[in-house]
């Protein structure tokens, strides 16, 4: 059952200008969280550098075009030299990191620091374990931090900080959040993220996978980062 009367919950979509699987991506739920963490809880201002984990999937291309939309220096860290260049040349991000190629907390800053030269004042962070520590070395006093995901620990795994005392240190402010809990929101967010993809200021990527069967070995490899962008399975 869906409520009608709820803000978000029922709309007709355009697809005159937005290819109709977008808004199971950059103009759904993935690009409505990036919305929420970037505008709601980092709330950077022109010049702020900001940083995103998984930056070539359906959040963090997002992430990028809104974030540059409001003039920001963007970073992005992703798996594989295609994913960042990918994430460079098409989305439009500043720099991106390959996490593969900096593996441990040490390279992982030093990446960081190449990348951001003025430290960073904003973080949205999807994975969790040694990149977060290695983001919080470099963060600049009263960063924000937007939580919207632990990949890391989806295994079970715990997740401790490595040095947690930077929270304090730097003033920073970390939010966690479920996007799902702020419908009122979302036809703001849509209506801006429409827009980007409309312009060809966002030009998101997808992974179809053909038939329910293929649907289990999709999700896996979604947690392990094969997918290219959002993960879709076309049941027809």
């Amino acid at each position: 059952m869906v409520d009608a009367s709820q803000p978000g919950a029922l709309k007709k979509v355009d697809t005159a200008h937005v290819p109709l699987s977008h808004y199971l991506g950059a103009v759904g739920m993935p690009g409505v969280t990036a919305w929420y963490g970037l505008v709601k809880i980092i709330n950077p201002k022109a010049g702020d550098t900001l940083v995103i984990t998984a930056a070539s999937g359906a959040v963090g291309s997002a992430f990028g075009a809104l974030a540059k939309a409001r003039g920001c220096r963007v970073v992005g860290i992703a798996g594989g030299p295609d994913k960042c260049r990918y994430v460079t040349d098409e989305l439009g991000f500043d720099a991106c990191i390959d996490y593969r190629a900096h593996p441990d907390v040490k390279s992982m800053s030093a990446a960081l620091k190449e990348a951001c030269p003025q430290g960073i004042d904003g973080y949205f962070e999807n994975v969790g374990g040694y990149i977060f520590d290695a983001v919080l070395l470099r963060t600049n006093a009263f960063a924000r931090v937007a939580l919207c995901g632990m990949i890391a620990g989806y295994d079970g795994q715990p997740l401790p900080l490595a040095n947690p005392a930077l929270i304090l240190v730097n003033r920073l402010k970390i939010e966690g959040f479920i996007v799902s809990e702020h419908m009122e929101v979302w036809p703001e967010a849509l209506a801006a993220l429409g827009q980007l993809v409309a312009s060809g200021k966002l030009r998101p990527r997808e992974s179809v996978a053909q038939g329910i069967e293929a649907a289990p070995e999709a999700f896996l490899g979604l947690l392990k980062g094969k997918n290219f962008g959002k993960q879709l399975v076309k049941l027809v």
